[in-house]
């Protein structure tokens, strides 16, 4: 039962966290840039700063435990900051190629090379303990067929591409350009697989008898902070090119805007701390345990189609295209629960 209720909640994070653009179309009279890092504040500051004091125990603080672990807190930021780049250019996708299909191959790749990365670096920093028995074949097997589900939702993103009339792409996403899409969303899974790595490599900073479901809270800290850092370089250096700044003193909407972000951000902070709420009640499985990560992008890759559909974006497509899409959603569902299968077997 705790195995269930373990994947209802990464299942409940990944649904808020492809729900989380859906309320940056209410921002007005911002540039993209503006509204971008104002909801980082929120996703990638305020509130894993919020997350990580839960996994402090009275008496202590997070200061205290970054500085016991210099090295492994700066390499964890690090991560974060490489993991900024793909951050950054997942809004990129996101304009190229529309919330479900962006979110499709960005997330598919980062996947798999957040699974099986996380676990071979940590071999690479700490040779001879072990750290690759992780990778079991049921969990590559789940890899395999998580990939193999964000290929089926690629082919429909091809054939809805060759199907639509540019006016009608669009119509469904303003900004639609499949190839350069293509290229910002496989960059973006590269870079976005750090923050998988930089979980890993900062799973050691946790304090002593802090609850199993908080203990990796102060290590999302250090990584979105590590990708806030390189969000805000960007965002301020488009903000003088573009010549934005002012976008943040226009008052007449600063409340209307302010809430969205909060609220878009708040939902993207959700899958990380559902992430690691949700590993808590897996620790019976060790399988499952290793594969949470591909759990949470293949259940990203599920809702943002779902949302896709919602917002239009299949629009003018015909049925064979949306059946081979159904067909990969059914791919990523089944695998979610694989790794646990054939390990019980």
């Amino acid at each position: 039962m705790e195995i269930v209720i373990g994947l209802l909640i990464i299942a409940l994070g990944a649904f808020c966290q492809s729900s989380s653009y859906v309320p940056i179309n209410k921002i007005r009279s911002w540039s993209w840039e503006s509204y971008w890092i104002v909801q980082g504040v929120f996703a990638w500051v305020l509130l894993p700063l919020a997350g990580a004091m839960l996994a402090v125990p009275e008496g202590h603080s997070l200061i205290g435990l970054f500085m016991r672990n210099p090295g492994a807190t700066w390499l964890t930021v690090l991560f974060g900051v490489l993991w900024g780049i793909g951050g950054l250019t997942f809004g990129l996708s996101m304009r190229y190629l529309g919330v479900a299909l962006g979110q499709s191959i960005a997330l598919g790749t980062c996947a798999g090379l957040g699974t099986v990365l996380g676990p071979v670096v940590l071999n690479m920093l700490y040779p001879g303990q072990g750290m690759l028995a992780a990778l079991t074949s049921s969990v590559v097997i789940g890899v395999v067929v998580t990939l193999a589900g964000i290929a089926i939702i690629g082919v429909a993103g091809s054939m809805k591409s060759a199907s639509l009339s540019e006016e009608e792409k669009k119509a469904a996403v303003k900004e639609f350009n499949f190839p350069k899409g293509i290229a910002v969303a496989l960059l973006c899974g590269l870079m976005s697989a750090c923050f998988a790595i930089g979980l890993a490599v900062g799973g050691e900073i946790r304090y002593e008898g802090v609850d199993p479901m908080f203990e990796t809270l102060p290590a999302t800290l250090l990584v979105t902070l590590g990708g806030f850092a390189t969000n805000a370089v960007y965002c301020f250096v488009q903000n003088t090119r573009n010549r934005t700044w002012g976008d943040y003193l226009k008052g007449s909407v600063w409340m209307n805007n302010l809430v969205f972000c909060l609220l878009a951000g708040a939902l993207w902070y959700s899958q990380f701390f559902g992430l690691s709420l949700g590993k808590g009640f897996l620790t019976g499985s060790p399988a499952l345990l290793a594969f949470a990560w591909c759990i949470l992008m293949a259940l990203n890759v599920v809702f943002s189609n779902v949302w896709g559909i919602i917002l239009k974006e299949w629009k003018g497509c015909g049925g064979k295209t949306v059946g081979v899409l159904v067909a990969g959603i059914v791919v990523l569902i089944v695998s979610t629960f694989l790794p646990q299968l054939l390990s019980s077997n």
